[in-house]
């Protein structure tokens, strides 16, 4: 199982933080931006307990506006994808028709994907953006949607062979929404540099962990007590973090 990363953060100074004062920049361009960069972040904590089931985003450290992304598909023929994006706000957002920008670095065949860039085309489920009814909850959820699509029929796709396959050969288009899938859990831990959102490959020390927590208590009854909890983390921290010569040197100091 892969473990869900994320990196932290050193000192970001908040972009709100005058608003949170309130004390609002003086110049009205800057004031602008300010309340867009303060909506941004309602929207962003409206997304921590309301994004679709499978869907994760964390902003990057160093850009507000940049969003980065996993989704886990769970059912139908994308089953067990996980695919990675990327989310771009423009400095306008949310304003009307500036849309979000959405590029995928997993390789997805789908109608809706650009093969190349990996740009999902959003124009085609909201060809004017309503900043009044339009947000990133709904981006998102349409995100999600377009794994899970019976039908495909858009005038302009990103991907025209792939909406000629879906309605002409569906076995094929399914053969190649298949490799999609096994190439995203083969390169599961290739991260895109400077991502907030990392894979890292499983350790040692997380199946002694695991070991410890779900060792029937029958024959060791404190296998959970908090005395070896501590112990397992200990040992386990030891075990990852120091090279040979000095676990040695740790057990001996007093």
């Amino acid at each position: 199982m892969a473990n869900l990363e994320r990196k932290k953060d050193q000192g970001q100074n908040d972009p709100t933080l005058a608003i949170k004062k309130g004390s609002l920049p003086q110049h009205p361009a800057d004031r602008q931006q300010a309340l867009r960069d303060y909506k941004l972040t309602i929207e962003y904590k409206h997304l921590r307990d309301h994004a679709p089931a499978g869907v994760f985003v964390i902003p990057s450290f160093g850009d507000l506006r940049r969003w980065y992304g996993a989704i886990f598909v769970r059912r139908g023929h994308f089953s067990n994808g996980i695919f990675k994006f990327r989310v771009d706000l423009p400095n306008e957002y949310n304003d009307v028709n500036t849309w979000p920008v959405i590029t995928f670095y997993s390789k997805i065949f789908n109608p809706l994907v650009h093969p190349e860039s990996g740009l999902m085309d959003l124009k085609c489920a909201y060809p004017e953006w309503n900043p009044n009814r339009h947000y990133m909850v709904t981006v998102l959820t349409f995100l999600k949607k377009i794994f899970y699509m019976k039908e495909f029929q858009f005038p302009d796709p990103p991907n025209p062979e792939a909406q000629h396959l879906f309605n002409n050969n569906k076995k094929e288009f399914w053969e190649r929404v298949a490799a999609c899938v096994r190439e995203s859990l083969e390169k599961m831990y290739d991260n895109e540099p400077g991502s907030s959102l990392r894979f890292t490959e499983e350790k040692p020390a997380h199946e002694h962990m695991r070991r410890s927590i779900l060792e029937p208590d029958t024959q060791k009854a404190d296998a959970n007590s908090s005395g070896n909890m501590l112990a397992s983390i200990e040992q386990a921290r030891l075990s990852e973090d120091l090279p040979p010569h000095e676990n040695e040197s740790a057990k001996e100091s007093p």
